[in-house]
């Protein structure tokens, strides 16, 4: 038993030095690549089809033991670091230090760039339509809450595009440095104090509820204060130095959140890809439908639409729309001549590779 031990770690030992030795091999080509583009001009290091192209055929060729999204992270992280010897690049996302959206920023980009925490959604776009971060990562959509509003009205006005898109399930748990029976209220998001809604009032009842600006400043509160409690990840708990009360405590075992990744670039073609836009209709009987005639006749599959005032005059709207398909395919490309026609306002936020788990 022994030796077959040892002859085990030896192999492992063995394919640690390829793996080093490859990885090393990978980042030399990277640096190489840096060179080129910038005999070349393009400074465009970070190609977020490129990544998103990797991802998916390593989980194709994938046959465990690791699952997929395991394997798809250590890959994610060798991307990043490699990137890293090109360009650090900062990215912006809703703050604090310990939000769900900084998760989602590390999950797309990796542990090897800077992130920058901004105090409101609307701070992340300007972060980056300044030029002080490359790219912003903010919430759009919850899969129990429906859709984020702050995110949505801001791209009225920006110049930004989406460049991509993460989603990350959502584990919520009860952090505190006190006994369960010794709290007396329990700070969260509001969005995190609806999704854990069930478990609180079945657990927690007549608890008082504090709703602040995310689940972060949500366990540097409860840090402070001898008989309160936060609902938060448990990053945030290690950041602030908060116990685990009791885990996922979410009332959906599924609960997703979807984050996009904003900046100034367009993204060619992945493969796999989604478009954004913004639309208008003419206020008359059956502008809607006007509107959406042109994705079915062309095939498109729509993933979500979205109503909410335009702020040009009362009752209204512009319709946030999602589709399958990239704005340089055929079909796409015939849609939006069409939605153009029969739209007061047409505006394409972005065409971007879909999320990978």
């Amino acid at each position: 038993m022994t030796d077959d031990l040892t002859k085990l770690r030896e192999r492992i030992d063995a394919l640690d030095e390829q793996i080093q030795a490859l990885i090393t091999e990978r980042a030399a080509v990277a640096q190489q690549v840096a060179q080129a583009k910038t005999q070349s001009d393009d400074n465009n290091y970070y190609r977020a089809e490129r990544e998103a192209q990797v991802v998916r055929k390593v989980k194709e060729r994938n046959s465990g033991p690791l699952s997929n999204e395991e394997i798809a992270r250590l890959f994610r992280e060798i991307m990043s670091a490699c990137l890293a010897l090109e360009q650090i690049m900062n990215i912006a996302f809703l703050g604090p230090e310990g939000t769900f959206t900084q998760a989602a920023a590390l999950k797309h980009f990796g542990h090897s760039v800077k992130t920058l925490p901004m105090a409101t959604i609307g701070d992340v776009f300007r972060e980056v339509e300044s030029g002080n971060a490359s790219y912003g990562v903010v919430p759009v959509e919850n899969s129990t809450e429906g859709v984020v509003n702050h995110t949505l009205d801001q791209f009225m006005s920006s110049t930004l595009n989406i460049c991509g898109e993460v989603e990350l399930r959502i584990h919520h748990h009860l952090l505190c440095n006190v006994e369960k029976n010794n709290v007396r209220r329990v700070y969260s998001h509001q969005q995190s104090l609806a999704q854990c809604r069930e478990w609180l009032e079945t657990n927690m009842p007549g608890i008082e509820l504090i709703d602040v600006s995310s689940n972060a400043e949500a366990a540097r509160l409860a840090a402070n204060e001898k008989d309160a409690a936060a609902i938060a990840s448990e990053a945030a708990g290690e950041i602030y130095g908060l116990k685990t009360l009791v885990k996922n405590i979410e009332d959906e075992p599924d609960n997703t959140t979807r984050f996009l990744v904003i900046g100034h670039r367009m993204t060619p073609r992945s493969g796999a890809d989604k478009t954004s836009l913004l639309v208008s209709t003419q206020n008359k009987p059956g502008a809607l439908h006007d509107i959406l005639e042109p994705l079915m006749h062309n095939s498109i599959s729509m993933t979500r639409i979205e109503s909410r005032p335009s702020r040009r005059g009362m009752w209204d709207y512009v319709f946030f729309i999602d589709f399958e398909g990239h704005r340089d395919d055929e079909n796409v490309a015939k849609t939006l001549g069409e939605l153009e026609q029969a739209a007061s306002f047409l505006k394409v936020l972005g065409s971007y590779p879909k999320a990978v788990l």
